[in-house]
């Protein structure tokens, strides 16, 4: 699945990055997101908007066209 198809609340783990620009996967990579990293959806906002997430405590807004080429899976809350 991709980061677009999550819903609000939900925690994923990043699987994959590949398909990303290579400038985001760079920006993504600054701010401490790369593969393996746990996020936890906040925000979608409407008409094809960007996406917040929330990553090591902060808050970060991406494309939802990048986020269509994110590949994630579930994490189980515990």
């Amino acid at each position: 699945m991709v980061l677009s198809e999550i819903q609000v609340g939900k925690k994923v783990r990043i699987k994959n990055t590949d398909s990303v620009n290579e400038l985001v996967q760079r920006r993504l990579l600054d701010l401490g997101i790369m593969e393996g990293s746990v996020l936890k959806i906040k925000r979608i906002l409407p008409l094809g908007g960007p996406i917040t997430i929330e990553a090591r405590g902060q808050l970060i807004g991406i494309r939802r066209s990048e986020a269509k080429k994110i590949r994630v899976e579930s994490v189980s809350t515990q």
